[in-house]
């Protein structure tokens, strides 16, 4: 991909996320990444390493369906199905202590997804009905 091919991507995509609601924009960039980014600092915790992986996959391979899509669309929300929604039921199941760091974390990291998964599965079913904006 030459340099004005790469810019053109970075552009289309950037513009496309400024277009999305502010609240969107807002919960993406300061709350829904950075929370699924910080189970990397708890990676040597009990099924850290297992939280990790299912946290940071789903969010990794929506950078290729952005590049091919050159935009944010509800192909977004498929990749976090078959992830979060394990995740989620990893923590359930872990019922972490909230009296550790480890703990509250994890539970808020499955409310947080628990919130996304809700639209995303409402995306989902929009996108399997053809609506792929």
């Amino acid at each position: 991909m030459d340099d004005t091919a790469q810019k053109n991507l970075f552009v289309e995509v950037w513009t496309s996320f400024r277009n999305i609601p502010l609240w969107v924009q807002l919960w993406m960039v300061f709350w829904l990444v950075p929370i699924n980014a910080a189970s990397l600092l708890f990676w040597q915790e009990e099924n850290g390493l297992w939280v990790a992986l299912l946290a940071n996959i789903a969010m990794l391979l929506n950078l290729p369906v952005m590049a091919y899509e050159r935009r944010i669309s509800r192909t977004m929300a498929l990749p976090h199905l078959p992830f979060w929604t394990p995740l989620v039921v990893l923590i359930l199941w872990m019922t972490p202590d909230l009296s550790t760091t480890y703990g509250v974390y994890l539970w808020v990291l499955a409310a947080t997804n628990s919130l996304s998964l809700a639209f995303d599965y409402a995306d989902a079913v929009r996108w399997f009905n053809g609506d792929r904006d």
